[in-house]
């Protein structure tokens, strides 16, 4: 039977949602994500692309580096990463090697591609996070796409 969305997954997905508006108002794209650790948000991150000036600024990647020096393997398998929007390859990779065990999105990597077309600020991969990590050795659980509008939302007018 397919997960669902849980009371705890839609506010903490929602957070992650409120980090990608922040990134947006900072000059950066609009995404962000949020590590969950025994039920408590314990790092956040948001997209850094442009104001970093590096194009692994993603808001996934950004959290993963915070998370891999702050958590053991052991904590990261119980951790769940929610992202605003579902991890793109390299985010996908990053979270894969960190040994997160469990991620949670809001917008679909083909949701956003309808919404930013060939922009090439988002040159998106069409790409799935669970083909990513299919082709790993270890399972990461995934839920998503989750709060559509939501999501999508935060993206309004940014790509045109």
């Amino acid at each position: 039977m397919p997960e669902t969305l849980t009371a705890e997954d839609e506010k903490f997905l929602l957070t992650a949602i409120e980090l990608a508006a922040r990134a947006r108002q900072d000059g950066n794209h609009p995404f962000g994500s949020l590590l969950v650790l025994g039920g408590a948000a314990v790092l956040e991150a948001g997209n850094t692309v442009v104001t970093g000036r590096d194009a692994t600024g993603h808001a996934e990647t950004n959290l993963v580096r915070l998370a891999s020096r702050a958590y053991s393997r052991a904590e990261l398998a119980r951790a769940t990463l929610y992202t605003s929007t579902e991890p793109c390859a390299m985010c996908a990779g990053a979270v894969y090697w960190s040994g997160i065990g469990r991620v949670v999105y809001a917008l679909g990597e083909d949701e956003l591609l309808a919404l930013t077309g060939a922009n090439a600020e988002n040159p998106t991969m069409a790409l799935p996070c669970r083909e990513v990590f299919a082709a790993g050795q270890r399972l990461v659980d995934v839920l998503g796409p989750c709060l559509h509008e939501q999501a999508a939302a935060v993206h309004a007018d940014f790509w045109n």
